[in-house]
């Protein structure tokens, strides 16, 4: 083979490389985006946790439209009593009713989904000691250092309740219930050390970097960018 055709059948090997690598990489950075139903989760909970009942209408009709079924946002809204309170969660769950009636009445016949069962049998206190190790991936005291020291009730509470009881229901997935807790604290003021925690466990769940930016974009557009640039700037300080 002559140098001119060494040279061609070279450049067409290394042009191959590079479509290939170029393939990949737009594979992957298509994985790394949050889908429909993410986006919508993100949308619905940013709403509920700041009680903007209006748009939390709208996000709702957006995430059953998007395929959620209906226990999964119900399952969702429970959860969030944990993290913003009952009555963000209970208006969050009479807006889901509100929508599914009107739906209803329009001939919309929404999913209802996996149905919840309840935690039964074993310790639910090392159950979810347990479940709270594998999502933050550090070994967990018995009783929790400083809080459940302090407050051994609190510490039963989280155990049994948050991390047995209701992140071990598999409705949702430990990666989809990250998500939403991601997105409700990144809305509020003032729990920074907790968002700051469940950015990390929802690390370990799979949720990137790129998702987690793109969260802060969808709190910008939902709450405002004073919210969204407190996650940005925890996505910053874990990297």
């Amino acid at each position: 083979m002559n140098t001119r055709r060494w040279t061609v059948a070279v450049l067409g090997i290394a042009l191959g490389f590079f479509l290939q690598g170029a393939s990949l990489v737009n594979a992957q950075t298509s994985s790394a985006a949050l889908t429909v139903q993410e986006t919508a989760l993100v949308q619905i909970f940013a709403h509920t946790a700041t009680g903007e009942l209006p748009a939390l209408d709208g996000a709702l009709r957006a995430g059953l439209d998007a395929g959620l079924t209906v226990n999964q946002i119900k399952a969702a809204l429970e959860q969030l009593y944990a993290y913003c309170g009952f009555p963000r969660s209970l208006n969050g769950i009479n807006t889901l009713r509100t929508v599914l009636d009107a739906r209803s009445r329009q001939g919309i016949r929404d999913a209802i989904g996996q149905t919840y069962q309840p935690i039964e049998g074993g310790d639910r206190y090392e159950r979810g000691r347990a479940t709270l190790e594998r999502l933050t991936k550090v070994a967990q005291a018995k009783p929790a250092s400083g809080f459940g020291e302090f407050s051994p009730e609190i510490d039963r509470f989280l155990k049994e309740h948050l991390f047995a009881d209701i992140f071990d229901n598999p409705v949702l997935t430990h990666q989809q219930r990250e998500l939403v807790t991601i997105a409700a604290l990144a809305s509020m003021s003032g729990v920074e050390p907790q968002l700051k925690a469940h950015v990390g466990m929802g690390r370990n769940t799979g949720i990137t970097n790129a998702q987690l930016a793109q969260v802060a974009e969808l709190i910008e557009a939902a709450v405002n960018r004073t919210q969204a640039d407190q996650l940005r700037q925890l996505i910053g300080q874990q990297e």
